[in-house]
């Protein structure tokens, strides 16, 4: 048996996030930080600076008119917003050459996409102030099922037959398999990485959202992205999905299950357009 804390201390030894994001954060978190170091910083790294122009220049943004400079794109999107999108790229960059075996990239990254893009639009509907960043949260929040694949493959993958098996949550087939689940060594990952710490109490608390305290409102967001991304891949009509979530989850968030469909069918519109930004490279 394995927990999360062990998992996560041997993916870091495979992979951690560039200095680039480090120092752009530490300009986040400094009174003085400055946007023209930033933008120094970004244009360091040739495929961060080709990055960010590609994704801000997007369908993902919407912003009217071209925009080829950097000087132009962070004021633009701000230090935050920046922050969050190299953090994007650079988790995707990380994992780009960890491809278990027993794990379609392809598909985990479509799903992931759907999840950051239904966890966008949810919180845009309830009217969150950070709902870019919920876009990131919910693109990493599955991160703990790519570790698990990666080191204990077969644990992973009988955790999943038996869920499928016994019609056992797979989180709870994954703690009888494994030791863990997938939300605490996403949680674990997180904290690992140093990141922002709303990341690894959100993302840990995405299958229970009441554990997540202060932050319930996030993770119930995200909890509820997760199933729109889970209706995509297996195919599954809203209303079904819709049925097996808490309502106490829709009262914590401010919206009624209606609203569900209409955000999955967004979700579903902009994934083409942001796979193509996000990650030029999947096929």
């Amino acid at each position: 048996m394995h927990s999360a804390q062990e998992l996560v201390s041997q993916i870091k030894a495979l992979a951690s996030l560039p200095t680039v994001y480090h120092r752009i954060s530490e300009q986040l978190d400094s009174p003085d930080g400055s946007i023209v170091e930033v933008v120094k910083l970004v244009a360091a790294d040739p495929a961060l600076t080709t990055g960010v122009l590609r994704l801000v220049n997007s369908a993902f943004y919407g912003f009217s008119g071209k925009i080829d400079t950097l000087e132009r794109a962070i004021p633009i999107l701000g230090l935050q917003q920046i922050h969050d999108m190299v953090l994007a790229m650079s988790v995707s960059a990380v994992f780009d050459g960890i491809r278990p075996d027993d794990m379609d990239m392809k598909r985990f990254w479509h799903g992931s996409m759907m999840c950051a893009l239904a966890a966008r639009g949810l919180a845009r509907a309830a009217g969150h102030a950070a709902a870019e960043r919920m876009f990131v949260i919910g693109l990493l929040a599955d991160l703990g099922h790519l570790v698990m694949y990666q080191l204990v493959p077969e644990l992973a993958e009988r955790a999943q037959r038996r869920s499928q098996s016994k019609a056992e949550p797979l989180h709870l087939a994954e703690r009888a398999e494994v030791g863990c689940d997938h939300a605490e060594v996403g949680a674990a990952l997180m904290n690992g990485w140093g990141l922002p710490d709303c990341f690894a109490e959100i993302i840990g608390a995405q299958i229970t959202p009441r554990l997540a305290g202060s932050l319930t409102l996030d993770a119930s967001l995200l909890h509820i992205a997760c199933q729109v991304a889970q209706a995509d891949r297996f195919d599954e009509a809203s209303s079904e999905v819709v049925a097996r979530i808490e309502p106490a989850l829709w009262h914590n968030i401010g919206l009624e299950p209606t609203r569900f469909s209409a955000v999955r069918e967004e979700a579903e519109l902009q994934l083409a357009a942001c796979i193509a930004a996000f990650f030029p490279r999947l096929r």
